[in-house]
């Protein structure tokens, strides 16, 4: 087992019980919950089989949905995100993304920004669209998707600061 597999497993394990036990009982203003579960989609490394990060991200989204009892919509997002993120990134880092992914924690960019706020509003938007269902509600469920998104980001950055690799 080399060192990205056991950074990959550690990732997984630690986002997937901070979200079940701590982000998942947030609920600002009773609607406002935050997911950054989705950074370890967002992080996954680019050199590794694509079938098997599509895999991970299943098994990522199906443990929240067992644990949420939320019947799929974490797991339809999850795969969702993990399908566009290569477009994602040819669209924030330009062609070069497989570079800037080396290094994608060293600094915040306005490249790392639109790659971050883009995956975050696809997976809010069919998350919480998929969880109300109800065109009846598509105030509430519009005000859900920026605000949730909102925290979320805020968080993500957070913990990308906090995970960022010293300067050498």
């Amino acid at each position: 087992m080399n060192n990205t597999t056991i950074l990959n497993t550690f990732r997984f394990i630690v986002l997937v019980f901070f979200q079940v036990t701590v982000f998942n009982n947030i609920h600002f203003f009773g609607f406002v919950t935050p997911y950054p579960y989705i950074l370890f989609i967002l992080l996954y490394p680019l050199n590794t089989n694509r079938h098997l990060f599509l895999i991970f991200s299943f098994l990522l989204g199906l443990i929240l949905d067992i644990f949420n009892n939320s019947g799929g919509v974490h797991t339809t997002a999850c795969i969702t995100l993990a399908f566009v993120r290569e477009n994602l990134l040819k669209m924030a880092f330009g062609y070069s993304y497989e570079f800037h992914m080396m290094r994608i924690t060293d600094k915040f960019s306005s490249e790392l920004v639109t790659y971050v706020v883009t995956s975050v509003l696809i997976h809010h938007t069919l998350l919480i669209s998929l969880e109300v269902f109800n065109f009846n509600f598509i105030l509430e469920i519009l005000l859900r998707i920026v605000t949730s998104s909102a925290f979320t980001i805020i968080l993500i950055f957070l913990i990308i600061g906090l995970i960022k690799s010293p300067r050498k």
